[in-house]
């Protein structure tokens, strides 16, 4: 009776505090916007809808995220049927590796690269007008917002619908050749059945992406017509200084969240679990030259779209006198704000994954747990993904309003900034770190306890040098989620917090595109930096599973 009780105390103890710390800092600091944003309404949820501009921005929102919703996911089925059917395809694995760069990109980066694309003086004007078209066609407004939405969420849908469409048996197309299927039958019998199972979570995945997006709507809306919610907050806090309608705005906006998240919990999960799986089955569909044309036509127009835009970023920004930039007193103050604001945010999110995962791994272990420890598990494993209910730009605005009491709102910002960063990048921390540490501590866990280990020790001994690499993994993804952020820090952004995203902004309100350019490519190599930190260990990780 004594051991056990002397093990609580030593180990599971200190781990259940931790990750109970954790969980009332997340309740803290999201339960202040929160109520800040209550009390500064003076009237009921329906009393926000009734606004016209809320209404109008609200429908604007929903319609332009249903539209990049059902492009992004009709236009992903052909490229992952054509990766499938075409596993011989030329430079196939770079394709499947490219359509991972936009979604760990800084949003900024990529839109600067459409822009040099699509833009008044981009290629595809250059092109039109060579072939006599005079009126250069426009990248602001909806259509903007659809082809960068496009950009960065069809890869995403690809690998989701490749990843289920290699795991079908290889029997299945063996059979279909054998009994002579159309590519028609083989898309209707083998196929769509596959797809129909991940459509709906990455199409509901998608579709809340492109509610909350800011960034893009910010860069490529053509005024009121073309607003999101995020946006309209943000425009009216720094432009028209309308507490009131900022905060009618936020409240719809967590009721919009909630219900798409409500919805997304009714879905089936749609999971990329390894689209370079690398399995050498024969697809007889596509070898007939009519297919394999339209695939390869398909692959090449899809690779076209994602290397146009990158490659015009590291163009336009090698033309920046790069030396030039570096140089000026504005960088390195937004250089070293980005930095120290991206490692704040970063630490304080490995360190609470750490404590959630930690106390989660307790509980988990408890097969007879009480009620009150079952809540407090599903506690810990909301709170991780607490800012998908409450978006970042409502979080900044219930602090706005805030600080906004005590004085000078741009003395607390960065410590603001850094905090609602780490909630924007602990849901992937822990998605990082998690399957490490509990993979970890199944296989230890028994041997520490029965060495009678205390928290420093197995911290020093057992975790830190197994752990060390998740770790770092995590805390390099975070600091790139924070330094290619301009959601948060657009609202408090002012000379005493400026960024390398904000700066990048700026330069681009004020027509200096050339700088945009220069500055976006260092940002690009700084987080380029930052994840191949963290590539090492994945790939580590990656041999030790294909070695098992």
């Amino acid at each position: 009776m004594l051991r056990p009780l002397h093990q609580l105390r030593r180990t599971r103890l200190p781990a259940l505090v931790g990750g109970l710390l954790v969980l009332m800092a997340v309740l803290s600091f999201v339960g202040v916007a929160v109520v800040m944003l209550l009390s500064g309404r003076k009237g009921g949820l329906l009393q926000a809808f009734s606004d016209p501009v809320v209404r109008s921005v609200l429908g604007f929102t929903l319609w332009q995220a249903l539209l990049s919703t059902l492009i992004s996911v009709g236009l992903a089925l052909p490229v992952a049927s054509a990766l499938v059917r075409q596993p011989s395809f030329p430079g196939r694995p770079w394709l499947i590796r490219l359509m991972a760069v936009p979604m760990g990109m800084p949003v900024l980066i990529g839109a600067l690269g459409l822009i040099g694309v699509f833009g008044r003086n981009g290629l595809v004007n250059h092109v039109l007008a060579g072939v006599g078209f005079s009126q250069p066609i426009s990248i602001y407004g909806l259509s903007g917002i659809l082809i960068a939405h496009v950009f960065f969420n069809l890869p995403l849908a690809t690998r989701l619908m490749l990843s289920a469409l290699e795991r079908v048996p290889a029997e299945y197309w063996r059979s279909a050749a054998s009994l002579g299927f159309s590519p028609l039958s083989t898309f209707r019998f083998i196929e769509w059945p596959v797809l129909a199972r991940v459509i709906p979570g990455a199409a509901g995945l998608i579709f809340m992406l492109c509610v909350t997006s800011f960034t893009l709507v910010l860069v490529f809306g053509g005024g009121p017509a073309a607003t999101t919610i995020e946006v309209a907050i943000y425009q009216a806090l720094r432009f028209d200084f309308d507490p009131a309608r900022a905060v009618s705005l936020a409240l719809v906006q967590i009721t919009v969240t909630g219900c798409v998240l409500a919805v997304l919990s009714l879905l089936p999960a749609a999971a990329d679990v390894g689209t370079t799986s690398g399995r050498g089955f024969v697809r007889f569909d596509g070898r007939h030259p009519a297919i394999r044309m339209m695939d390869v036509m398909v692959l090449l127009s899809t690779s076209l779209f994602l290397l146009l835009p990158l490659g015009q970023v590291v163009v336009s920004g090698l033309q920046a006198d790069l030396l030039q930039l570096v140089a000026q007193p504005a960088f390195r103050h937004a250089a070293s704000t980005s930095l120290l604001v991206a490692l704040g945010a970063g630490l304080v999110a490995t360190f609470g994954a750490y404590g959630i995962i930690a106390a989660h791994s307790q509980l988990s272990t408890d097969h007879s747990a009480s009620l009150l420890a079952r809540v407090f598990s599903m506690s810990l494993a909301g709170a991780s993904s607490l800012v998908l209910l409450i978006p970042t730009s409502v979080l900044a605005t219930g602090w706005f309003l805030a600080l906004r009491l005590r004085g000078d709102v741009a003395v607390f910002a960065p410590v603001i900034v850094i905090g609602i960063n780490a909630l924007m990048a602990l849901p992937f921390a822990v998605r990082v770190l998690g399957p490490a540490f509990f993979e970890h501590r199944a296989r230890t866990g028994q041997l520490s306890e029965s060495l009678g280990l205390s928290v420093g020790q197995r911290l020093r001994f057992i975790d830190w040098p197994v752990l060390r690499g998740p770790l770092l993994t995590a805390l390099a993804f975070a600091m790139a989620l924070s330094l290619g952020d301009l959601g948060a820090v657009a609202l408090f952004g002012s000379e005493n917090i400026s960024t390398l995203p904000t700066l990048i902004y700026a330069r681009m309100g004020s027509y200096r595109s050339n700088d945009a350019d220069g500055l976006a490519l260092i940002l690009g190599l700084i987080c380029l930096v930052l994840a191949l930190i963290g590539a090492p260990q994945a790939m580590k990780k990656k041999e030790q599973n294909d070695a098992a």
